[in-house]
């Protein structure tokens, strides 16, 4: 009986047989017989071949260059609600605009902010979930871009949200400066007793936390 051979021999190949025989001399491949020397060198042949075909696409300078749509989400992380509600139209029209400008007082707009918002209070909703809500729609111009680059999710209280908008737009430099204003502060010529005491408690009131006890204020 005769015995198969369990190779298959494929027809010979010049080209891939001088493959071979180079890459025996070059001492890359081990040699061995010449039916063996066929497989070895098609699977060179193939890995070769592999190197032909097209990897990933890689991206455009138009599609690098194109804005990126996905927008973060705002610096306030809004409290769970009991009560689901929404701000009113003519709430957000009432509410007192501040614009971020040197002259302006943040303490004032503070306190207007919470008279608007406490006369239009919905029922069953506290009062600093409105304050959270609303005060984003009370900011314009360069307080408004301010708010817009804060990092998203640092505010988690009504508290967090005054603190740093006093802290931006009320420095430190600006307290000391009122400070000393109230420590000299004079009667004018001409100025009448009313006058000056009604400007003395317009300066004080800018700057609530000036610490200046009433026996030397008055």
């Amino acid at each position: 009986m005769t015995r198969n051979n369990p190779h298959t021999l494929h027809p010979f190949h010049p080209e891939i047989d001088r493959t071979y025989r180079r890459l025996v001399r070059e001492h890359i491949v081990p040699p061995e017989s010449d039916t063996h020397s066929v497989s070895v060198a098609s699977k060179v042949d193939s890995t070769e071949n592999m190197g032909d075909q097209p990897g990933p696409r890689e991206r455009t300078l138009r599609e690098m260059a194109a804005p990126d749509f996905t927008y973060e989400s705002l610096c306030i992380q809004y409290p769970e609600e009991d009560v689901p509600f929404v701000l009113k139209t003519g709430l957000i029209h009432l509410l007192p605009k501040f614009h971020g400008r040197a002259g302006e007082d943040p303490h004032k707009h503070l306190k207007e902010f919470h008279i608007v918002c406490s006369t239009m209070r919905p029922h069953n909703v506290p009062e600093y979930h409105i304050y959270l809500k609303a005060f984003p729609f009370s900011l314009e111009d360069l307080a408004k871009d301010w708010l817009y680059y804060l990092a998203p999710g640092s505010i988690t209280s009504w508290h967090d949200l005054k603190r740093v908008f006093l802290e931006k737009f009320f420095p430190t430099s600006r307290t000391t400066t009122i400070r000393k204003d109230i420590s000299r502060i004079r009667q004018l010529m001409g100025e009448s007793l009313y006058e000056y005491w009604e400007r003395f408690k317009r300066l004080c009131a800018s700057c609530p936390h000036h610490q200046i006890s009433e026996q030397l204020l008055l």
